[in-house]
């Protein structure tokens, strides 16, 4: 078991401040701590609003001094939000090191792309539901995450930092063609909804082709776990709008909202169908997966991205003992390879990572699945039903 093709360079930056550096060290926020509707499938919903200042050049034409006079007028209209709002986090991307960045995207805080974005900055709100890039590929992103499938909680959140932004900078939009974003494809409502969904019985079905191309038919397209331009693993997709134009936030949230159920129901149907036809084999995949999660001495990146799943599934499948969604996503972003590094003090080689990674995971299943002792007994490991 070799090999992490996430790694992340750079020595560890000094220390921010303090609500910075808890964000950077949990691996969850608290919104993730609640489990939402659908959960058993639905991981979490997203949306996000695409927004450019008036009178500003789009972020691929902006000047040093046009990026600078962005980042003091976004910081002036994050410290004039309603207080009820709670306090917002400012923090520049040139303040953080390589691995702070990549931690910010394993918690899906910013994007992969933004990561590299030095100039520019992020707001995180209280809980880390509600946050914004600065200086993405648009002025800002404002995004709102909810646990399950809440598309319209979602966009309730976002449209409220919007609305609070908005009291102090003036968004560019036009009367015909709705907000103007750097992206073509974004005009209109600038609004990207998304679902990350886990959909391991319809891959192990050979369904997920099939899946894709119904999809497309649809208006929605199915990216991977961090978004365009990354790969799906460990059975997780994210499904979202392609288009913003022509149609109200509350129609893309709603139409979304019904696809993600869909796809929710087939998933389920195909997790009977795996227990009815092929109940061995599938018990002994996971099974498998928790062998190797728990005694493994090596792990990488995306063999623990499978186990993990394949564990997942087998405790929805009442096959393994239950897990619970919270700790479920906590154990997907310890094992990425910018939070293991971090928390291990610095950058690491892919055989280091390797085994910090194992380390961990055997650490915290052994002690999340194993039964606690009876009265008068010791504790034993899980047993096969």
């Amino acid at each position: 078991m070799t090999g992490d093709p996430d790694a992340a360079g750079g020595a560890r930056p000094e220390a921010g401040s303090d609500r910075l550096e808890a964000i950077l060290r949990e691996p969850v926020g608290p919104w993730q701590r609640a489990e939402g509707p659908a959960s058993d499938v639905a991981v979490s919903s997203r949306v996000r609003l695409a927004r450019n200042v008036a009178g500003l050049p789009f972020p691929p034409r902006m000047q040093a001094a046009d990026a600078t006079a962005l980042l003091g007028r976004v910081d002036e209209a994050r410290a004039a939000l309603p207080p009820e709002d709670g306090a917002f986090l400012f923090a520049r991307l040139d303040g953080l090191g390589p691995l702070d960045r990549q931690v910010l995207v394993e918690k899906h805080l910013i994007s992969p792309p933004h990561a590299h974005q030095s100039r520019g900055a992020v707001l995180i709100g209280p809980d880390e539901q509600v946050s914004a890039m600065v200086l993405e590929e648009d002025h800002l992103r404002i995004q709102a995450l909810c646990p399950g499938l809440q598309l319209p909680a979602a966009w309730e959140l976002a449209s409220r930092l919007d609305d609070g932004l908005e009291r102090t900078l003036d968004w560019a939009y036009s009367a015909s063609l709705g907000y103007l974003t750097t992206c073509p494809t974004n005009l209109g409502t600038g609004l990207r909804a998304s679902v990350m969904l886990h959909l391991p019985a319809l891959a192990l079905l050979g369904r997920i082709g099939t899946l894709l191309t119904e999809l497309a038919k649809v208006g929605v397209v199915a990216r991977g776990l961090y978004g365009e331009g990354t790969a799906a693993s460990g059975n997780l997709f994210q499904v979202s709008n392609q288009t913003s134009l022509g149609q109200s936030e509350a129609e893309i949230c709603a139409h979304l909202q019904a696809v993600a159920k869909g796809i929710a129901a087939r998933e389920r149907s195909s997790r009977e169908a795996l227990l009815a036809e092929r109940r061995t084999a599938v018990e002994d995949r996971v099974w498998r997966a928790y062998g190797l999660l728990t005694n493994a001495r090596l792990l990488s990146s995306e063999e623990a991205l499978q186990f993990l799943s394949d564990l997942r599934l087998g405790a929805d499948l009442h096959v393994l003992p239950p897990i619970g969604a919270d700790r479920w996503a906590e154990l997907l972003v310890l094992t990425r390879a910018g939070f293991l590094q971090r928390q291990g003090g610095g950058e690491a080689g892919p055989g280091q990572r390797d085994a910090r990674r194992a380390d961990m995971v055997r650490t915290r299943l052994q002690a999340a699945l194993t039964p606690a002792p009876a009265a008068g007994g010791a504790a034993g490991p899980v047993q096969a039903r």
